[in-house]
């Protein structure tokens, strides 16, 4: 049997072996073969469309075709090619084929071993059916021949488009691992360019759809360029296939070397009985036999080991398990600091550190002895409350050591992710536990003092609101089986003790603040800040600077000008900056080995200090008419502020300055229309209030003021305005009014009557709610003070403004009659 090669070439070679060319120049059409025939068989092509001049082998499948293919070849007659348009058709219909086609020769018919035939067929021209004539045993048709405009071969632009053609089609055989090296050697063979487009249409990737799209175009040259654009986009297609299989390969090939190397490793190491993934999973083992875990969390560690033992060590999630399970077993499960007892013990230490505060100490004192009878007890969870510097946040250290107990510490200053505090679920990458669980894994145990601080100053944004998740943390109800969401376990936060500091109460969520013990812990009059400054700011200021006791002496005076002339505040915070700066000039005189004088009276201290920082906040007079004494509450502490009214010629409008908020404005508006209402029982001319404008002032303008606690100093500051009677000596006031003349409680009562003090106030004004107030503030914070308990608008008037007229009181004139 002689042996079948696709040629472009000669028809025999030397060794006597047959070659098939892949294509021929021979000008083939129907008129030459088939002379007067017309009718020509027609064999439907699946999957393939046959040009003019190529060859091809096709695959005989069909018994139709198969007879056609043998009775067409013995007889030397032309057949006709048509491709199916739907290939999945296992028997098309007329209606199932296209209407032009190419004629073919066949060249030769291969029977193969396993029984399927071949044939090799040879297109010649293109044809249009006309009709079809026969269905039985095979498709007959009349075809009519359709003419091609071949392109001049001459032309430069078509040969450049040949050119290109070829060029492509050789790189993508290159980029084609399945296509043989030697269809390029085919292709470079091709000498004319019409040879050539018609058997790169034929053999590309294209679609059948696409390729037929192709035959039917007659001018070669428009067929060029479009199966040019068809050829541009298969190569973008494989060099993108090709980069994903390099890359994919070369991930492969590292992976695999990975887990050879991985192999080898732990085959050595298992052969010198030292492989650290055993190692570890034993020690994690060992650990949790000593855990005091219960039953649940106990099973939860046995199954999360036993799916780090089946997991592969090169793994992502081999270390996120691995670190699991160390959170695991470094939390303290039932791990408990014993408490100290000693009830005087711990009295001595709260007072040791802490100067005053004896609701916080007394409340801690309390637990304390409710906790030696009783044996065990629920954590109270205390919110202390007060200005800055005052002490909150140092209080729950002193505590801690009085209690005996480890301190924890958790700033929530701009805290604005729930997971902070229910931690991250561990399937996301880099996740943690929140910070209550990280922290009591610092602290070894699970019953520390556990200080919230600021509490008022939580954020929220997209990510969730912490306060509420600390609603399950501070709630004793609930908080002995807290859910952390990486812990996926409940964890019992009930024997901690939990202390939350704030500046301001109003900022808290109502849910938060009634889950706790509100303490007011308010500022510190003068001789308190003094002893404090004594006790323990001096001392800790000269053992941060080396300084040694007889080297540093203040004298009463000397913390007394520092407290009231170089500090403005209620707590003590800026007292330890100022003893700290006299610390460190003491300091350099000791370095440079200087001579000074160890004991500062105040006169050293305002050469150390410089000019005087505060004037002092103290009561001026009582001569100007309208300008009367208020006190109002900051987040600093208590203050005294000046309202001030002044009358000018106009039509009764009423004017507000001072950066005022709107309930202060709208107190103004109501104190200004009770005095209208109650005009003649207060002997106040009524034409003067339609005849002058009423212009009200709060000094410091740069400081926005609001709330309704002034409103009493506004009805009494237009009421000595109207009349130019005097206002009493060194008086303040503060309450809130209604229309109808009462007179309302406010709150900063104990941070105003400090403020009064500071201010060199004899006398104040405050609702009669507000005695109970005063009644609960120790009697040193009271000494000096006379209080006036007022139900309405009247008795202030009758208490504060006087029958004596201010020097030179304003005469209205040309009142309107």
């Amino acid at each position: 049997m002689k042996k079948i090669k696709i040629y472009s070439g000669e028809q025999m070679d030397n060794n006597g072996n047959e070659f098939l060319p892949i294509f021929t120049d021979e000008d083939i059409d129907i008129e030459n073969h088939t002379e007067e025939e017309t009718e020509i068989p027609i064999l439907p092509l699946r999957n393939t469309v046959l040009f003019p001049g190529v060859v091809i082998p096709i695959s005989i499948g069909r018994d139709k075709s198969l007879q056609l293919i043998r009775e067409s070849y013995e007889k030397n007659h032309i057949i006709g090619t048509i491709s199916q348009i739907d290939k999945k058709v296992d028997f098309p219909g007329e209606s199932d084929l296209y209407s032009i086609g190419t004629t073919a020769r066949i060249i030769k018919i291969l029977e193969l071993p396993d029984n399927s035939t071949t044939a090799i067929i040879h297109g010649q021209s293109r044809f249009k059916v006309q009709e079809f004539t026969q269905q039985e045993p095979y498709f007959k048709a009349n075809v009519k021949k359709m003419a091609e405009k071949t392109a001049d071969e001459k032309d430069s632009e078509f040969i450049a488009i040949a050119n290109t053609l070829k060029d492509l089609s050789i790189e993508i055989i290159n980029l084609s691992p399945n296509i043989p090296n030697e269809a390029a050697f085919a292709l470079k063979n091709i000498e004319k360019p019409l040879f050539l487009v018609n058997y790169i249409c034929t053999n590309n990737n294209a679609i059948t759809a696409k390729k037929q799209e192709l035959l039917e175009t007659a001018n070669i040259k428009e067929r060029s360029e479009k199966v040019l654009q068809i050829l541009a986009v298969h190569i973008q297609e494989l060099k993108i296939k090709n980069d994903i299989q390099t890359k994919v390969k070369n991930q492969l090939d590292n992976q695999q070397r990975e887990f050879i190397l991985s192999q080898q490793m732990k085959t050595i190491q298992n052969e010198l009985g030292q492989s650290p993934i055993e190692l570890e999973i034993k020690e994690l083992k060992a650990k949790a036999k000593a855990k005091k875990w219960n039953e649940n969390v106990e099973k939860t560690f046995e199954k999360e080991i036993t799916k780090l033992e089946r997991m592969n060590p090169g793994s992502p999630d081999f270390s996120n398990q691995i670190n699991y399970l160390h959170t695991m077993l470094d939390l303290p499960w039932n791990e408990y600091t014993d408490d100290n007892f000693d009830l005087k013990r711990a009295e001595k230490v709260l007072d040791k550190d802490h100067f005053g505060l004896e609701k916080v100490k007394d409340r801690i004192l309390e637990h304390l002895a409710v906790l030696k009878l009783k044996g065990d007890l629920k954590s109270p969870i205390i919110c202390l409350y007060g200005p800055p510097g005052v002490g909150k946040t140092s209080l729950g250290k002193s505590i801690a050591e009085a209690l005996g107990r480890k301190y924890i510490r958790m700033a929530l200053g701009g805290l604005h992710d729930e997971s902070e505090i229910r931690g991250h679920r561990k399937t996301y990458i880099g996740a943690m536990p929140g910070r209550i669980i990280q922290n009591l894994i610092k602290a070894k145990s699970s019953n520390p003092v556990f200080i919230l601080d600021e509490i008022d100053k939580i954020g929220n944004d997209f990510r969730g609101d912490p306060s509420f998740a600390l609603l399950e943390v501070l709630d004793p109800e609930q908080n002995f089986s807290f859910h952390d969401n990486y812990l996926e376990v409940e964890y019992d936060l009930s024997k901690i003790l939990f202390i939350a500091t704030a500046n301001t109460v109003g900022d808290i969520k109502p849910p938060l603040r009634d889950r706790m013990e509100m303490i007011d812990v308010t500022g510190y009059i003068l001789e308190e800040k003094i002893e404090i400054a004594r006790r323990h700011l001096l001392p800790k200021q000269m053992e941060n600077h080396g300084i040694k006791e007889e080297q540093l002496k203040l004298s009463k005076d000397a913390f007394e000008t520092i407290v009231e002339e170089y500090t403005r505040e209620s707590g003590v915070r800026e007292l330890d900056k100022k003893l700290a700066k006299i610390a460190r000039f003491i300091a350099k005189k000791i370095g440079f080995e200087e001579e000074y004088n160890p004991n500062l009276a105040a006169e050293e201290i305002k050469q150390i200090l410089g000019p005087q920082s505060y004037l002092k906040n103290r009561y001026q007079d009582n001569e100007t008419a309208g300008v009367v004494t208020g006190l109002a509450w900051t987040a600093a502490g208590g203050a005294i502020l000046y309202v001030e009214t002044s009358l000018s010629k106009g039509n009764g409008n009423l004017t507000l300055t001072g950066n005022l908020g709107n309930v202060m404005k709208e107190s103004a508006i109501l104190a200004l229309e009770y005095l209208k209402s109650h005009a003649s029982e207060l002997e106040i001319d009524h034409r003067i209030l339609d005849d002058y404008n009423i212009h009200i002032h709060v000094p410091e303008g740069a400081i926005p003021k609001d709330g309704p606690s002034a409103g009493v100093t506004m009805v009494s500051s237009v009421a000595s305005a109207l009349t130019q009677r005097k206002v009493r000596k060194q008086l303040a006031m503060t309450g809130e009014i209604t229309l109808r003349g009462k007179v309302l409680p406010v709150g900063g009562i104990k941070e105003k009557i400090l403020a009064a003090k500071r201010a060199d106030i004899k006398e104040i004004i405050l609702s009669k709610e507000n005695e109970k107030d005063v009644k609960v503030i120790k009697e040193i914070y009271l000494k000096g003070l006379k209080f006036h308990y007022v139900d309405n608008i009247k008795e202030v008037l009758e208490i504060a403004i006087l029958k004596q007229k201010v020097k030179n009181p304003r005469q209205f004139k040309h009142i309107k009659k």
